[in-house]
């Protein structure tokens, strides 16, 4: 560690100032001598004492000796002028000589600045190196310098190796006899294994080279090999777990390389229909149907080139036996002796699309199943119905007494709900198979909801406040939106507390690309947990109590949410528990492009 000396505004290293102080010393006396030489016409040897500085000064500090060398030119030009002018001659000799002293100078820190870069260079690959590198004597073994890999990989320091012995480095006599028996000659020699000690006393594989770069110095490099050693045992178990686990995968593997099947495992022989024997060699391409032969050729041509295909196209195999299965394949590159092969893993999903198959069957049957029996159900009510209206309409004709009358408008209400739920089972039905048509017309929306108001009778049990404008019209199936707004007064006034207050509310603005109806009631509302749920068949916000109470069953939400997603528009849902809640219907003023509208669409909007 260098020690400093502090000066004024200034501080020096120690070794520095020495320096310092050894080149004013001799520049010093070069100009004392010069001065008594000349003073008594002595001329030889005056040029020659400013070498000194100079030649000390350049060596140390290269570019700042240039600068001595400079200041000593001058103090001799301006001694020797002062000494022999007017002498023309030796005038131009001592301004000669000057010159001299800074090209001396330049040339001293030139060769310096070369040298000390050569020395760091190779100091620092000696230093740095990856690999242990000793200088020994050979007649006395005795280590003259050793760098730090060395030091490090055998546990001790460099100046504790500097102070050994190269006997001292072998873990036994027959690894020494061996390296000088082999050594003997001088001659250079590389790859020679053998056992080092390290300072714990525990054997180290290593690997020497040694050449003899002068007299009877010799030198040799350590690597060291347990890594390498280690590595190799690690990738053997690794190779062994690989062939293990593609041996025991239910999944099927294949390797490929330049599309010949190299390895496949028991999964892909069983997926295929082939043994092992009979794919080894043959193009993997051969067993893919062949109008998917050209994609799967570009993706294994792709994943040579990556780390991973990371999409996973399905592709369909030709089997021994004749048939066809279907599977999804990722790509892997891995090595194979160096040649860029690919792993392909293939999972089977001829057993997925036979069960998606088998599950549409059997919704499409359950789905049948509901709307015969739905039909069924409703054959019979439609008389029910008729008579119970007869009897209640005329009761006197029929002999009915008011006690009687009340019974059968109980009977018809009963009627009436099992017919508006059979409708509800029969209209899900035939959403949830897609086939159901849509008729687009321009209506009012006033007229619509008055309509509803007044065939439900939604006025006589709450006060409805309808904030619509009056030429207000939308662009849709009058039909399926009278449902939707009809199941969300329903919901509206039967949820409301007493009194009971709904508002209808039209809230859209002329650049807004929806129509936005919101219907809000002060009714029991619906908890965050919930609003997830209201619109799944057979949901009500509270199942417990409201299925039995409003003699629901949980269809009509669902059946609203699609019949708006038709239209291509959404409900979006409000609410605060007992508070009460706001359902928003969101239907494009400008219906789907593939929706045929009347040719007198535009002059409405």
């Amino acid at each position: 560690m260098h020690r400093y000396i502090a000066l004024p505004r200034y501080s020096i290293t120690h070794t520095d100032f020495v320096r310092l102080c050894v080149i004013i010393s001799l520049s010093l006396s070069s100009i004392f001598i010069s001065s008594l030489a000349l003073a008594r016409n002595i001329h030889t040897i005056t040029p020659q004492l400013f070498y000194f500085p100079i030649i000390y000064a350049a060596y140390f500090y290269r570019r700042r000796g240039i600068y001595v060398a400079g200041a000593c030119a001058i103090a001799y030009q301006a001694v020797a002028y002062y000494y022999i002018f007017p002498d023309i001659f030796s005038m131009g000799y001592a301004t000669g000589q000057s010159v001299l002293f800074i090209c001396v100078a330049a040339a001293v820190s030139h060769f310096t600045e070369r040298l000390t870069t050569s020395e760091g260079r190779y100091r620092n690959i000696f230093d740095n190196s990856y690999i242990g590198i000793v200088f020994f004597n050979f007649d006395t073994l005795a280590i003259t310098l050793a760098n730090g890999h060395l030091a490090k990989l055998l546990g001790y320091s460099p100046d504790e190796l500097g102070k050994m012995t190269v006997s001292q480095l072998f873990y036994s006599q027959d690894d020494l006899r061996r390296f000088l028996k082999q050594s003997g000659s001088l001659s250079g020699s590389t790859g020679m294994e053998t056992r080092f000690i390290t300072r714990n006393g525990d054997p180290s594989r290593v690997r020497l080279s040694w050449g003899k770069p002068s007299g009877n110095q010799v030198n040799f490099s350590v690597v060291d090999i347990n890594e390498q050693k280690h590595n190799l045992q690690t990738n053997l178990t690794s190779i062994r777990q690989n062939r293990l686990l593609m041996d025991t995968t239910p999944i099927g593997m294949v390797i490929i390389n330049n599309r010949k099947i190299i390895r496949t495992n028991p999964s892909f022989n069983s997926f295929s229909g082939y043994k092992g024997d009979e794919l080894a060699g043959k193009d993997l391409v051969a067993f893919v149907h062949p109008d998917d032969r050209k994609e799967f050729s570009d993706l294994v041509s792709r994943s040579t080139r990556k780390t991973q295909v990371l999409i996973n196209p399905e592709f369909r195999f030709l089997t021994k036996p004749g048939g066809t299965k279907r599977a999804t394949l990722f790509f892997t590159p891995v090595g194979d002796g160096g040649a860029p092969s690919v792993l392909i893993t293939i999972m089977d999903i001829s057993e997925r699309e036979n069960l998606k198959e088998q599950i549409r069957q059997d919704t499409e049957r359950r789905r049948g199943v509901i709307t015969n029996i739905a039909h069924e159900l409703r054959t019979p009510l439609q008389p029910i119905i008729g008579y119970l209206d007869m009897l209640i309409q005329d009761p006197e004709e029929f002999g009915i007494s008011k006690e009687t009358k009340k019974i059968l408008g109980r009977c018809l209400q009963s009627a009436d709900r099992e017919r508006r739920i059979i409708n509800q089972m029969i209209d899900f039905s035939v959403i949830d198979s897609g086939k159901l048509p849509m008729d687009y017309s321009v209506f009012s929306v006033r007229d619509l909801l008055k309509d509803i108001i007044n065939a439900s009778g939604y006025s006589m049990k709450s006060d409805i406040v309808c904030e619509v404008p009056q030429n207000l019209t939308f662009m849709g199936d009058a039909h399926k939106v009278s449902i939707v707004v009809d199941s969300i007064l329903s919901n509206a006034v039967n949820y409301s507390k007493p009194p009971r207050r709904v508002r209808i509310i039209y809230n859209s603005s002329a650049d807004d690309t929806y129509h936005r109806l919101a219907i809000r009631d002060n009714g029991i509302g619906i908890t965050e947990a919930q609003l997830d749920e209201i619109f799944e068949p057979f949901q009500l916000a509270d199942s417990d109590q409201l299925s039995r109470k409003y003699e629901r069953i949980g269809l009509s939400l669902s059946i609203a949410k699609e019949y708006i997603r038709m239209h291509g528009g959404y409900i979006s849902v409000d609410s605060v528990v007992n508070e009460g809640s706001t359902f928003t219907i969101h239907i494009p003023k400008i219906p789907h492009e593939d929706v045929n509208t009347p040719e007198s669409f535009d002059m409405w909007l």
